[in-house]
């Protein structure tokens, strides 16, 4: 045996966090979003010139705004789970995944105001080929959310009650993978929808 082999056979295999399960269920979820978005793109591509003029309609601002307020709930739940991995801290962890909470609540109601100013101008699924995207791949986003954040909320309780630590955070872990997930999405979905001419 080279050295070289010893040092190999002697590193740990290092896996995603989390449960495997949850990643599998994540690519299903990703897969799922990507068949949308390849479908966004194909219609758009027949009809430039619709897409472009509705999505002047949307506001862009309120995109942003739920943006920023992804982008911060997942960086605090990302904190969340530092605190427990790496410092063994579920007290501290708790009030990081509240902020995820609240950061998640905050783009529930901004999408609820959108939805209501779409809805109070006639705007329905057969309104058109770019508002049935628009409307569709948006609630199945917001629908992810509600499930992110009833996960994070379990999440949270667990730690008040102070269930996880450095080498048992499995379930910690994979809670804030999907929140990710549904980040990450989202990231994707405003510039293609709101933003992209």
């Amino acid at each position: 045996m080279t050295p070289t082999t010893a040092i190999a056979a002697d590193e740990p295999h290092v896996a995603p966090p989390g449960d495997l399960a949850i990643w599998f269920f994540i690519l299903a979820e990703l897969l799922a979003f990507a068949v949308f978005f390849a479908a966004y793109a194909f219609a758009r591509a027949k009809n430039p010139g619709l897409f472009d003029e509705m999505q002047l309609t949307l506001n862009r601002d309120a995109g942003a705004v739920n943006t920023l307020l992804l982008i911060t709930a997942s960086w605090c739940v990302a904190r969340g789970v530092h605190a427990v991995v790496e410092h063994g801290d579920n007290a501290l962890a708790s009030r990081w995944l509240l902020g995820g909470i609240a950061g998640g609540a905050g783009f529930l109601v901004v999408k609820l105001f959108e939805y209501a100013h779409v809805f109070g101008a006639g705007i329905t699924l057969s309104t058109n080929t770019f508002y049935m995207f628009y409307i569709s791949l948006t609630f199945f986003h917001f629908m992810h959310v509600i499930l992110g954040m009833v996960i994070l909320t379990v999440l949270w309780a667990q730690t008040r009650k102070g269930l996880y630590t450095p080498t048992s955070a499995n379930g910690l872990e994979s809670g804030a993978a999907y929140w990710h997930m549904v980040d990450l999405v989202w990231i994707v979905l405003f510039p293609l929808v709101y933003v992209m001419r």
